[in-house]
């Protein structure tokens, strides 16, 4: 699905490591006409999977699934690192290069039952995305469908995702 979105897309070697390329969206979302076509896009990719909610993954993610839901009548919920939402929650930890992380989601969101798409900026290892979709799973819902703005194939992170992926900008460098 790549399209023209690499010219938008700022890349800054070794941040925030040595080693690491880090791939900015500050460009995308700086102007507004740049953030309605890759809204855009994503809505479109997302509307044959039929969602009756969208999941934006802390932090990137709420940036693009608050107006992709806002032009599909949907709502948004949050999956959050752990210690970042009042109430119950359900958690769910995974395994990191350096450690490990806990994210969460709010047990009272009406989840049960509900069609779900993610939506995040970068699939790299997966881990996050995986671990996103077994919490969301758990709580009743059923992740049909995963959008990221940017995938890095060499990592493979695809591969630990049950739902499809769709992602606008392909790299495999």
């Amino acid at each position: 699905m790549s399209n023209h979105l690499d010219a938008w897309i700022q890349t800054y070697p070794d941040f925030p490591k040595p080693g690491i390329l880090f791939y900015d969206i500050a460009p995308i979302i700086e102007h507004a006409d740049r953030l309605r076509t890759v809204c855009e896009l994503i809505r479109d990719a997302i509307d044959e999977w039929q969602p009756d909610v969208l999941v934006g993954i802390d932090s990137r993610g709420f940036l693009f699934a608050t107006p992709v839901a806002l032009m599909m009548d949907l709502g948004v919920v949050m999956v959050r690192k752990q210690g970042k939402l009042p109430g119950h929650v359900l958690e769910k930890s995974y395994a990191l290069e350096y450690g490990e992380a806990t994210l969460a989601v709010q047990k009272d969101r009406d989840l049960k039952g509900k069609r779900v798409v993610l939506i995040d900026d970068l699939l790299a290892t997966g881990g996050t995305l995986a671990a996103t979709e077994s919490l969301i799973n758990d709580s009743g819902a059923q992740v049909v469908g995963t959008v990221v703005l940017i995938e890095l194939l060499l990592l493979k992170g695809r591969s630990h995702l049950q739902a499809p992926v769709k992602s606008l900008q392909v790299y495999d460098e």
